[in-house]
């Protein structure tokens, strides 16, 4: 499986929204800009994004896109499938037909599946509210610092916040 620049731009892209959506709707030129990502894709990007509810658009002066649904309840997976990224590692995509007949699958169908369903549960494991903390916790990495040797010792001092 390769995931395709639509899926990474598509996840890119709905971080990008997720960070900054706090101060109202966040425009796909704006997101085009940030990230360098055309805006006739994110446009393209976002109308299916929009179709499977992950975003909504507000209209007029000072619209944008805003997240449909809370950052915990939308998956990597959710934004993979909803801009029609294939998560198939078989040769037959999932048809079972890898030597050309129905039902013949090849020798290796099985670890190709077994990847597949892998793949998938880890991408509906993250969601954006993951990825958003992960983001966040780099681009601060002064602010929560957690002492490990005072930690170790059974200090009290556990974690020190950078003022």
């Amino acid at each position: 499986m390769r995931l395709t620049t639509k899926g990474r731009f598509a996840v890119t892209a709905m971080i990008d929204l997720a960070l900054r959506q706090d101060k109202g709707p966040v425009t796909l030129a704006g997101i085009s800009e940030r990230q360098n990502i055309s805006l006739s894709y994110l446009e393209q990007l976002f109308g299916k994004l929009r179709r499977h509810e992950l975003v909504s658009s507000v209209r007029g002066p000072g619209g944008g896109y805003c997240l449909a649904q809370a950052l915990d309840q939308i998956s990597v997976a959710d934004i993979i499938v909803a801009v029609d990224e294939p998560l198939d590692t078989t040769q037959c995509k999932g048809t079972e037909d890898c030597q050309g007949r129905p039902h013949q699958r090849c020798m290796t169908h099985d670890l190709w599946s077994n990847l597949n369903q892998r793949m998938f549960e880890y991408l509906e494991s993250i969601n954006l509210a993951t990825l958003v903390e992960q983001i966040r916790a780099r681009e601060n990495p002064h602010e929560v610092v957690v002492l490990c040797d005072e930690f170790r010792r059974g200090s009290k001092a556990e974690i020190e916040v950078a003022a």
